[in-house]
């Protein structure tokens, strides 16, 4: 009788064993000497699925999973179907370095779409580059991002478009709010994004009468909160991410501070609605893209995109929809199946660095883009948005107003 328990206990944990879900990190094989099946094409998604950010890990899985599909289902990439492999950087430079060696060193993958967070991005750089494989961020904004490397592009404005529009806005459109204080994430996005706009503050003469720091992962912010409470600022403007944010407003509203509260594009995520609660409300933010100005595509997107998750997409959902797209599109229109792989990797190169000018330009849902000579994108614009009964709405004010 014992024996027989013994067997059906194991079959019982082989059962449960070979059930588990593949992890996000182990999709592909990087120790694969070809390009594996030539009927699949590979291309790795780098993100912060677990950690601090998970809730933009989530989305750019997500936008990046809704493109894959309707590529596949249309076809694939020229009869091939187009197979996503995730590597979790959790938000951090060490983990992106692991993401970044094992994507460039696979043998099947062509290109990466990430990473988000501007440090995730400057860590993976220098490998991607000397490997030979494109990196296209939807989400990292700090200024050397793609400086150095020809290998690394993003589709999105860089932090010091981003910083010196906040300081305009708020010097020239809430114009009833002059004094400002900072308080920064001290990290490459934080003070990257902290320096241009006290930079353009000072141009401006913007009334700046703080600046505090903080580490990320930090959750108790009362030190900072009380001595900018004691400089009585008009407006807080918080150079961080949504989870650090989302605390900041509550303890500072429990302190009794009244600023309003001004975010960068790191606020813009629904967690930061469900975190902060009531306390969010009137706060504003910047962001690369709003659906309300898509058009008709990204409407379209959008409901494909709720109906595929069940929940309304974002703007990095948007953004990394689209990064998506323009790999795909390099891929079409480059890959060679006779060819060897560092030959396809630098074809999806070329052709992006060939989407030069507006004419040659990518056309998604979130604009028009193209790329400078070191990879930024062009003239793609920023938007205000406002929480409004808990909801992110435009704010009834624009720049171009």
């Amino acid at each position: 009788m014992r024996k027989w328990f013994i067997v059906i206990l194991l079959l019982s944990l082989v059962t449960v064993w070979g059930c588990q879900p593949p992890d996000k990190n182990t999709e592909a094989d990087p120790q694969g000497d070809t390009q594996g099946d030539q009927s699949e094409l590979f291309v790795g998604v780098a993100g912060p699925f677990t950690g601090t950010a998970a809730a933009f890990g989530e989305m750019i899985q997500r936008g990046a999973e809704l493109k894959a599909k309707e590529i596949n289902e249309a076809g694939g990439i020229n009869g091939r179907k187009l197979i996503l492999s995730f590597g979790d950087d959790a938000g951090t430079d060490k983990e992106a370095k692991l993401i970044a060696t094992r994507f460039a060193t696979d043998k099947r993958i062509l290109a990466v779409v990430g990473h988000f967070n501007s440090s995730c991005s400057l860590a993976g750089k220098d490998i991607y580059k000397e490997n030979g494989i494109v990196a296209l961020s939807p989400g990292s904004t700090n200024v050397s991002v793609c400086e150095g490397s020809d290998w690394t592009f993003r589709n999105l404005y860089r932090d010091d478009f981003q910083g010196t529009f906040i300081a305009r806005y708020i010097k020239t459109k809430l114009t009833e709010y002059p004094s400002v204080a900072v308080l920064f994430d001290n990290d490459d996005y934080g003070r990257g994004l902290r320096d241009a706009f006290t930079a353009e503050a000072k141009k401006i003469e913007l009334n700046m009468v703080a600046s505090e720091a903080y580490d990320r992962e930090n959750t108790d912010f009362t030190a900072q909160l009380t001595s900018i409470k004691g400089k009585n600022p008009d407006i807080i403007f918080i150079s961080g991410l949504y989870g650090e944010a989302a605390l900041i407003v509550r303890q500072a509203r429990r302190l009794g501070i009244k600023a309003l509260f001004f975010g960068a594009d790191g606020v813009d995520s629904p967690d930061f609605l469900k975190n902060a609660g009531a306390s969010a409300d009137g706060t504003y933010l910047t962001t690369p893209f709003t659906f309300g100005a898509g058009g008709e595509g990204a409407s379209k997107v959008a409901a494909a995109f709720e109906a595929e998750f069940g929940v309304a997409p974002d703007t990095w959902a948007a953004l990394t929809y689209d990064a998506m797209g323009m790999i795909a599109e390099a891929i079409e229109k480059t890959y060679n199946k006779d060819a060897e792989l560092a030959i396809n990797r630098k074809a999806i190169r070329d052709h992006l660095a060939s989407l030069d000018t507006p004419e040659e330009g990518y056309k998604g849902i979130t604009g028009l883009t193209y790329f400078d000579i070191n990879g930024d994108t062009v003239d793609k614009p920023a938007y205000v948005k406002v929480v409004k009964d808990g909801m992110f709405t435009t704010a009834p004010i624009q720049m171009t107003d």
